[in-house]
């Protein structure tokens, strides 16, 4: 039987919610692919910064460093929003994090359902039948971790700095694991850049054209990021993997998420430099946030945690027929016609966290 040691980082509002069923999900894959999971719970977040003085306790990294994936669940709330910026959960850490375990490429798949095309803001005749998109994002680069970076008092105004860098290596490891994905797919990869304003982006789109050669089955198209978000909204049909940095990944992928109907949707997989007997370590989380607003009430959406427990067994653990069973599992709970409420509609039966879960671990 093999056996995995997984991290759990459940955080703050939803996080705790979402992630029991993530849980219960991953025991219903246990017993049905002979698997064994040992589950070691830590705190991160604003629950750590209350308990233990900071976001990301250095006993939080300890248990993440002997883990083989991090299945993370959310951070942050208003209760810590009057901190000082580097103290906020967010920053002080989930980017740290990042830094840390070299987690520099995000997946995050936009997959609109069939059955849940209605919950889309985007014209029922343009979101028809579905589509799925997947964003590669670089992680670790670009204005987020770039410096100098500062505000300060210049000259009696004040003056606030923060630097894009880029490397050429930083580059060309995300371009090989966005073609790698294309390859998976539908063989077709849109980067995305500002080459017409930013140095980045002249060596970013040099660096795409010289690698695109060594992947002669994928076609490749370049798009400025503010065309990019207008077509996304125009045709989220004719995309299929879509490459950016830091800045533009970020902003490009919670509309691609908004445009499939509902951020409880949506996993993302942060994967590291370094590769296991079993494939790349990683952080495995969903797209949306700790959703304070209805944290505690049990109506959360526990599905995109679960579909990042399946991107973990996927990308982490070398297990794709389990994460094939947990899509698989979610597709048939969702073609049932439970819907928990941020994607319900007249004539399907609204559930709760927990029954959404137990729906789910029982189709497995």
């Amino acid at each position: 039987m093999k056996s995995f040691n997984i991290a759990v980082l459940s955080g703050d509002g939803i996080g705790p919610e979402v992630m029991a069923e993530a849980l219960r999900v991953l025991a219903a894959v246990e017993k049905k692919c002979g698997l064994q999971f040992q589950f070691t719970e830590a705190r991160v977040g604003g629950i750590a910064i209350d308990v233990d003085g900071e976001a990301l306790p250095e006993e939080t990294l300890r248990i993440c460093r002997a883990a083989d994936a991090i299945l993370f669940g959310s951070v942050g709330g208003p209760k810590w929003e009057s901190l000082p910026p580097q103290k906020q959960p967010e920053r002080a850490a989930l980017l740290p994090l990042r830094k840390h375990f070299g987690l520099f490429a995000n997946l995050r798949p936009a997959i609109c359902f069939p059955k849940l095309t209605h919950a889309s803001p985007v014209k029922e005749s343009i979101v028809s039948g579905g589509f799925d998109v997947l964003c590669v994002r670089e992680l670790t680069g670009g204005l987020y971790f770039g410096q100098p970076k500062y505000s300060r008092e210049e000259n009696g105004d004040t003056v606030a700095v923060d630097t894009m860098v880029y490397k050429k290596s930083e580059i060309e490891r995300i371009a090989h694991i966005a073609f790698k994905a294309a390859q998976g797919r539908n063989k077709h990869l849109t980067s995305i850049d500002k080459a017409n304003v930013l140095e980045n982006s002249v060596l970013w789109r040099k660096t795409l054209t010289e690698i695109a050669p060594q992947y002669p089955d994928v076609t490749l198209a370049h798009l400025y990021v503010d065309n990019a978000a207008m077509q996304l909204i125009k045709n989220p049909k004719g995309f299929d993997v879509i490459l950016a940095e830091n800045l533009f990944g970020d902003i490009l992928s919670d509309e691609m998420a908004m445009i499939t109907g509902s951020l409880g949707m949506l996993p993302s997989a942060s994967l590291g430099l370094s590769e296991t007997a079993h494939g790349r370590f990683g952080l495995f989380e969903p797209s949306g946030g700790t959703a304070p607003d209805i944290a505690g009430k049990g109506i959360a959406n526990p599905i995109a945690q679960i579909l990042s427990a399946g991107m973990m067994l996927r990308y982490a653990l070398g297990e794709p027929a389990a994460a094939d069973l947990i899509d698989a599992a979610v597709l048939r709970v969702i073609d049932s016609g439970l819907r928990t409420g941020d994607i319900w509609s007249e004539g399907t039966q609204r559930v709760g966290t927990r029954e959404m879960g137990e729906a789910i671990a029982q189709a497995l």
